[in-house]
């Protein structure tokens, strides 16, 4: 199957009302097959939103509740089992959710949530030999990557492979932050990594309003009317920095996925609805100033993360591989 193009859907969306999802979804995932192609019934469906935090509801930070709840919808008709998960940068998952809207959704469809904790780890990588992921991911039969479209402090843009970084347990993403975050080309790579491990089925990218200037959460919310679908994480990501005018090199996430031969260039890149070319964005607002990833943490938190390395990824993990 490696000679057929990758796709990406993209398409005009500029309401969050449940009847106009219902049909943006379903004309977005209709060259990719429908969600007959992805959900077969009885599996157990991730859906991975951007849970980024409870503190800042109507800034647009998150993967917004109405679209997680179309597409649990969909993925309910074609007989899969959707459940939530996500390990947010402060808070649960849960709590955060709630903070953003998603009771009713949780309530009317029972769905559960999954605290991506990091009692239960998994290597990975071969690059990152202790790249640990939440088994949870891992397992689950199918995965449903809900990205937002974001400016990002740190990494210039987060889409929907930064977005895999939530299927790392907490207290590990703050190791990441420090172990790879002096060296943003690494950074970038061990994310590409992640987004492999995982392997997303399906992306649907929630652009319809994003967060511009500042971002993760110190932006603010820009209408941007865009709704985008692929199979491959990689494409879709190098697709929206073509529809925001931002090069590909200022991105870690798209540099690394280009560097490492995973990133489609656009010529190879099939666009079943509308072209990158007829969505340009020329005035997307990015971070005023770039941070360091490993965000200078203080002494006494860095020792902790240390003793937290030894204890969890050097010392044998046969006691974790059995859970």
């Amino acid at each position: 199957m490696q000679h057929l193009k990758p796709s990406v859907s993209l398409i005009r969306a500029n309401s969050y009302a449940k009847d106009s999802l219902k049909e943006y979804l379903t004309t977005l995932l209709e060259p990719l097959g429908g969600m007959a192609a992805f959900v077969k019934p009885g599996q157990r469906v991730l859906l991975k939103p951007n849970l980024l935090t409870g503190s800042r509801p109507q800034k647009e930070c998150t993967t917004r509740a109405e679209l997680v709840y179309a597409v649990a919808q969909m993925v309910i008709a074609a007989g899969g089992k959707p459940f939530l998960g996500d390990s947010p940068a402060f808070g649960s998952a849960k709590g955060v959710a709630i903070a953003n809207g998603y009771q009713p959704i949780i309530q009317e469809l029972n769905l559960p949530i999954v605290e991506f904790h990091g009692q239960r780890y998994q290597t990975v990588s071969e690059n990152f030999n202790h790249l640990l992921l939440s088994k949870e991911a891992i397992e689950a039969d199918v995965v449903i990557n809900l990205p937002k479209v974001k400016s990002h402090s740190q990494l210039t843009l987060t889409l929907g492979v930064k977005n895999l970084f939530g299927c790392v347990p907490g207290k590990m993403k703050a190791w990441w932050h420090m172990e790879a975050g002096k060296d943003a080309n690494r950074f970038g790579e061990m994310l590409v990594e992640t987004a492999k491990a995982i392997n997303p089925d399906l992306t649907i990218l929630d652009g319809i309003i994003g967060h511009e200037g500042n971002g993760p959460s110190g932006g603010e919310p820009r209408n941007l009317g865009i709704l985008a679908a692929a199979t491959n994480v990689f494409a879709l990501d190098r697709a929206m920095v073509e529809i925001l005018n931002v090069p590909p090199h200022q991105v870690p996430t798209v540099a690394a996925s280009q560097r490492l031969g995973v990133c489609p260039e656009l010529a190879e890149i099939d666009f079943p609805n509308l072209h990158p070319d007829l969505l340009q964005i020329k005035d997307w607002r990015l971070p005023d100033e770039l941070m360091p990833i490993d965000f200078a943490m203080p002494r006494v938190i860095k020792s902790t993360f240390k003793h937290l390395y030894i204890r969890f990824i050097k010392e044998p993990m046969s006691a974790y591989g059995r859970q």
